[in-house]
């Protein structure tokens, strides 16, 4: 096979350069190892920044985002048995839009189908080869065969354990990364949420969230140890602990319901410098990750593929190679400065086992700063909603 770009991965990332590929005549084919259906279901973030609904809806793929989504002005804070309101597009003018990451993936490969792209679904890549030259190659195997897609680019889209980071040269990548003590299991209930804002609480039993999927779906997170067993975790036990985390504030309550999925999620941050070597060019969770307290995962994968996207344009239509020598540091702005949000954020929500009286008591003080202090306030606000230039 043969095309311009070939993309490994077909979440959030590689799906959307695809489509940013297709709107200006480069073709491109995408590889993804796990089926259509697996990839359209399985549960990610659910927060899209602003830059991330306005990049969607320039790539007009956001008619049922637009229709569907969920739009918050602001969150809520919940601390020392009281609840406080940060009221982002107040302070920004922007928001942020609660659509989940699968509906973004079924949106975008419906897209790419509908105009004939191709899509290699239980296609797994194996190795990439001649990444230093003008025609590398990306070997896969598919319904038992192996077989080569032969490209100008490769772009790894493809996640923590994919192929493409473990393609480049040992010396070549620096990594900086950091595990928590801690883990989110996370539930999906057939719950009408509650709330019309995301709850986020800090409590001395340990952090919780209150998020919602849809006006009848809710999904709730709670801080567990990084190796609790989920078995230990029968649904009243996690509707208790819900109960006694967030309802913490006079005449509010829970809104329970049957539990349709549970998983526990390990936290950690991790970053690989620099996001390229020669003609490879990796994206998204292939070369950072950060604990979803922040909300950035899937748009730091969008933000990378936009600049991407026009890199590649810009090397095809007149052969400037700038944006492409540039992806790099460019994309590693917006990647570090999510990273300290996101560990901001977990640091001050989030009760450590030996946690001592000084420190929670740093987390108290920090909470309440963020609640009377327009600056600070407005800080957290910037980076929730996403900063649209770093």
């Amino acid at each position: 096979m043969r095309t311009q770009v070939g993309i490994v991965g077909a979440g959030p990332a590689g799906l959307m350069l695809a489509h940013l590929l297709h709107r200006h005549g480069i073709s491109s084919v995408v590889l993804e190892r796990q089926s259509r259906e697996y990839v359209e279901h399985r549960l990610r973030a659910g927060v899209l920044e602003q830059g991330s609904v306005d990049l969607l809806r320039r790539a007009g793929l956001a008619d049922r985002l637009d229709r569907e989504g969920l739009r918050h002005e602001g969150i809520e804070l919940r601390f020392d048995g009281r609840s406080h309101r940060v009221p982002m597009t107040e302070l920004t003018g922007r928001a942020i839009t609660v659509y989940g990451q699968q509906e973004v993936v079924k949106d975008l490969i419906a897209a790419r189908l509908a105009v004939g792209g191709p899509i290699l679904f239980e296609a797994e890549a194996t190795g990439l080869a001649g990444l230093d030259s003008d025609s590398p190659v990306v070997r896969f195997r598919q319904g038992g065969r192996d077989a080569e897609l032969r490209c100008d680019f490769v772009a790894g889209c493809d996640g923590f354990h994919g192929v493409s980071r473990a393609a480049v040269p040992e010396g070549v990548l620096t990594t900086y990364e950091r595990t928590y003590p801690f883990a989110w299991l996370g539930v999906l209930a057939a719950a009408p949420p509650a709330v019309d804002e995301l709850i986020y609480a800090n409590h001395e039993r340990g952090f919780a969230l209150y998020s919602m999927r849809s006006p009848q779906i809710s999904r709730l997170y709670l801080q567990v140890a990084p190796d609790e067993d989920i078995a230990n975790w029968p649904d009243e036990r996690i509707w208790a602990e819900l109960r006694t985390r967030l309802e913490t504030v006079p005449d509010w309550s829970l809104t329970e319901g049957p539990v349709l999925e549970k998983s526990i999620t390990p936290m950690r941050s991790f970053v690989v410098e620099p996001m390229r070597w020669e003609r490879l060019y990796l994206a998204g969770d292939a070369v950072h990750i950060v604990p979803p307290t922040g909300a950035k995962g899937m748009n730091l994968a969008l933000a990378d593929v936009a600049l991407l996207g026009d890199a590649l344009a810009a090397w095809y239509d007149s052969g400037r190679t700038d944006l492409l020598d540039a992806y790099s540091d460019t994309a590693l702005r917006r990647v570090w400065r999510a990273q300290h949000f996101s560990w901001w954020m977990t640091s001050m929500l989030h009760r450590l086992d030996d946690q001592d009286p000084y420190e929670a008591k740093l987390q108290t003080s920090t909470l309440h700063y963020v609640a009377t202090s327009r600056a600070y306030a407005t800080s957290l606000a910037e980076n929730y909603v996403g900063l649209p230039e770093v």
